[in-house]
């Protein structure tokens, strides 16, 4: 029989409580150990203040401020798949290497979404 998470028993307050916690760790980590992700988060707090200071409909500034989020959150997805990948084993494989470009290519969508999105909404 396969061991559960022993986190996985908690209810209410408490696991709202322990889940905010992990993922502000979840956050500090990227933040520290991820390039990219400082990058993308540093371009949102550039990009989410003026998306907020454009004369724009409230649905237009959300997509906007959407498009932003949704790299950060890609972001956060691929270097999970990437620390996982790492965890697992350090040797070049052609699947390691397979999820970790799946991972790339899904960051760089969103990042061509973002330019997208800004570009339709700004010039319309």
């Amino acid at each position: 029989m396969e061991q559960e998470s022993p986190f996985k028993g908690k209810t209410g307050l408490k696991r709202l409580w322990n889940a905010f916690n992990y993922s502000l760790a979840g956050f500090s980590a990227a933040f520290k150990n991820e390039d990219a992700f400082r990058q993308e988060v540093f371009l949102a707090i550039v990009l989410i203040p003026i998306a907020l200071l454009l004369h724009l409909e409230g649905i237009k500034k959300a997509a906007l401020i959407g498009s932003v989020l949704l790299v950060l959150i890609v972001e956060l997805l691929n270097s999970g798949i990437e620390a996982t990948v790492d965890r697992i084993s350090l040797e070049n494989h052609h699947l390691a290497k397979r999820a970790k470009d799946i991972g790339s290519a899904a960051v760089f969508l969103s990042l061509a979404n973002v330019a997208i999105v800004w570009l339709l909404i700004l010039i319309d």
